[in-house]
């Protein structure tokens, strides 16, 4: 299973009306509540299981800039002005250290990928740069390796993804905010086609507003409604380390392995090549949707056929809500990892980095990633029903922009002049003509 993260026990009392109810306890959802309970609107945070039991405790821990999507780029920055003073603003240890992160290059084409990624993110005036040689060994200690040179943004950072969604929702909570566990939304009520109630296990809430930031469910939550959002899952696994001296400060990417050091002295590691897609009904239904991004990127995949088939046909029927939902009998997605891809990467590394050879490995988990078809999340209102905003598809850079995101999405609820241009991240996107696709980025 995936990182400890420590029970946030659940309010004693479903409220009877609020003004918002955010569907999601991950990061996002949590900071979408916080800021909405910082301006005074009366908010209940609704999650099926534990606060950032999903992806948001299962992700690398990555802050960052470097190798974003160019569209992402005013939503990142402001996420990490925020990530800088987060330690700060909760009252508690988010794990945020600002340390830089390096993606090494082996191949002169990788090279000039990287640079013109850098051009891009110049225009917003991001600190990043080429680095090679002395500098680049600089950022590598304790590697034999020797890359032909590295993109490296010195203004990245890493934190602790056990410990930083349950400060922002604690953060919430003493702003007012009502964070309930263990409580699944099973729907919604409108009255007039517009957004009236949610229907939890354990009741109704009057609201006028609903933040779907569901995650990996929210395809599932919007089918509900006739809703139609292209999203499918990527399987990502991840493992640590036993603490390590004289390991890199800045995290790293390469094609064989990624690394972000912990503040427990360990080590996150990962392989970002190295994903699997289960082919499950949506993967039919959406394969048109999602063919550009899947040409792009078929070697970094690995398809495979197994029981989530099966599973997401049984989920996939629309229930009452006086019924037990799908979200209540999977209370936490906790899918096994890919151990012999995680194995096959640790030994790149060690032979990589020998100061990692008297490393142990302590834990490993995956987690199911919220995909798009151009890579970039949904956050918007959705025409078809009034009152509704969703803040999803993250596609596995989320933890780190999550704090603008949940910004973002708390500026839609309100009406206020939003922090970024939303524009990128409509959600009628999808249907409106748009060339959807990836642009660039990891």
């Amino acid at each position: 299973m995936g990182l400890f993260v420590e029970p946030l026990p659940s309010e004693n009392r479903l409220p009877s009306k609020v003004d918002v109810v955010v569907v999601g306890g991950g990061i996002v959802g949590a900071s979408a509540a916080l800021f909405l309970a910082k301006r005074g609107v009366k908010v209940a945070l609704c999650e099926k299981g534990n606060i950032a039991g999903e992806q948001s405790s299962r992700n690398w821990g990555w802050v960052r800039q470097g190798q974003r999507d160019p569209r992402e780029f005013p939503l990142m920055i402001e996420s990490l002005r925020l990530w800088e003073r987060m330690n700060e603003d909760l009252e508690s240890e988010s794990g945020f250290r600002r340390a830089g992160i390096l993606f090494a290059s082996d191949s002169d084409e990788n090279i000039a990928q990287n640079e013109a990624w850098l051009y891009e993110a110049r225009q917003h005036q991001i600190d990043a740069r080429m680095v090679s040689g002395s500098e680049l060994q600089r950022l590598t200690p304790g590697a034999d390796k020797r890359w032909k040179a590295g993109l490296f943004c010195a203004t990245d950072g890493r934190a602790e993804p056990h410990l930083a969604t349950t400060a922002i929702a604690l953060a919430a909570r003493r702003s007012g905010a009502s964070v309930l566990t263990n409580c699944a939304v099973r729907g919604l009520e409108l009255s007039a086609g517009s957004v009236s109630a949610v229907i939890t296990e354990h009741g109704r809430i009057c609201c006028s507003t609903v933040v779907v930031a569901a995650g990996a469910w929210s395809r599932r939550f919007l089918k509900d409604l006739d809703i139609t959002l292209p999203q499918l899952k990527v399987l990502g696994s991840v493992m640590r380390t036993s603490p390590v001296e004289g390991g890199p400060e800045a995290a790293l990417w390469s094609t064989e392995f990624a690394l972000r050091k912990r503040i427990d002295g360990g080590y996150t590691i990962a392989n970002g090549h190295a994903s699997v897609v289960s082919i499950v009904p949506d993967s039919f239904r959406f394969f048109a949707n999602f063919w550009p991004a899947l040409r792009s990127d078929f070697k970094n995949l690995r398809l495979r056929v197994d029981d989530r088939f099966i599973k997401e046909c049984s989920e996939s029927h629309h229930t009452p809500p006086d019924r037990i939902s799908p979200y209540e009998r999977t209370r936490v997605l906790d899918p096994a990892p890919d151990k012999a891809s995680l194995r096959r990467t640790f030994e790149r590394l060690k032979k990589a980095f020998p100061v990692f050879a008297s490393a142990t490995v302590v834990q490993q988990w995956a987690g199911l990633i919220d995909v798009t078809p151009d890579a970039i999340p949904v956050i918007s209102q959705v025409d078809a029903v009034p009152g509704l905003i969703v803040a999803t598809g993250f596609s596995g850079h989320g933890f780190g922009i999550a704090p603008g995101a949940g910004r973002l999405a708390a500026d839609l609820v309100r009406g206020t002049p939003p922090v970024v241009d939303p524009t990128d991240f409509r959600f009628s996107r999808f249907t409106d003509g748009t060339r959807v696709r990836p642009l660039t980025g990891v």
